[in-house]
């Protein structure tokens, strides 16, 4: 079985943490979704961001996420990879030191990391991109670049896979992100 480590926040939006949570699980993984700050059995408020024509995405309320790990008990040796899910979360949990050692982890152990969205400005903080071909939010590109990263414009449902990263621009990307993510893990469906 494999471990992931999900880091979340208040206001990850609502698909991009919620369906990576259960269909990983469904791979049977066991996915340890963490906050800094909180514990098992707290919550994050998420937000639905949608695509509506306007210049950016819009901002709805979301559901509460019940957290089902303590984020000071992690140890990211312990976990075979990590999820960075999108929204407006990844812009606090970059100003969080342990987030960022956290993350270096998984690219200096190359281990197989997903971001989606918004997730690539924790990897841009955390200085992990250099010379790494990443897809994120376009709004997203510039934070790339700056941190050494070559920013893929891809359509909105797709993904991209740079090694072990596996990025996408965001939520309509689920069913190339996840499949990519699971096939870089080294699992698959079996009927």
């Amino acid at each position: 079985m494999k471990k992931l480590l999900m880091i979340t926040g208040d206001f990850v939006e609502d698909y991009e943490n919620m369906v990576p949570f259960q269909a990983l699980q469904a791979f049977g993984c066991k996915v340890d979704a963490v906050c800094p700050g909180k514990s098992a059995g707290d919550s994050v408020r998420t937000a639905i961001h949608d695509f509506e024509g306007d210049q950016t995405y819009s901002e709805k309320p979301g559901h509460n996420f019940t957290l089902n790990a303590s984020f000071d008990e992690v140890d990211p040796s312990a976990y075979d990879g990590l999820v960075i899910p999108g929204g407006r979360a990844p812009e606090y949990l970059r100003l969080t030191p342990k987030v960022l050692e956290i993350t270096r982890h998984f690219f200096a152990a190359e281990k197989p990391v997903a971001a989606i969205c918004h997730g690539a400005q924790l990897l841009a903080a955390a200085g992990v991109l250099d010379g790494r071909k990443c897809s994120a939010y376009p709004a997203c590109a510039p934070e790339v670049e700056a941190a050494g990263g070559q920013f893929q414009d891809i359509a909105v449902d797709q993904a991209f896979v740079d090694g072990q990263l596996v990025t996408a621009p965001a939520w309509p990307a689920h069913p190339q992100w996840i499949a990519r993510f699971v096939q870089v893990l080294g699992l698959r469906v079996q009927a």
